[in-house]
């Protein structure tokens, strides 16, 4: 997954606030990327309602 490629949230791994919840099933645009768990690249997504936070990489997938 790049910048710029849309994606679902397509399930959630960690306990999350309410807010990040409600994009369960959302689409949004990757924006960036995090380092997670030392290891790993995790995925800002940002929502058509300016909402952004990350995600890990198998919490997504592309949107066709």
């Amino acid at each position: 997954m790049e910048i710029g490629d849309k994606v679902r949230v397509r399930r959630l791994r960690d306990r999350v606030p309410q807010q990040v919840i409600e994009k369960l099933g959302k689409i949004g645009t990757v924006s960036g990327y995090k380092m997670v768990d030392g290891k790993g690249l995790g995925r800002l997504v940002e929502f058509d309602d300016k909402y952004a936070t990350w995600f890990f990489e198998d919490e997504l997938e592309t949107a066709g």
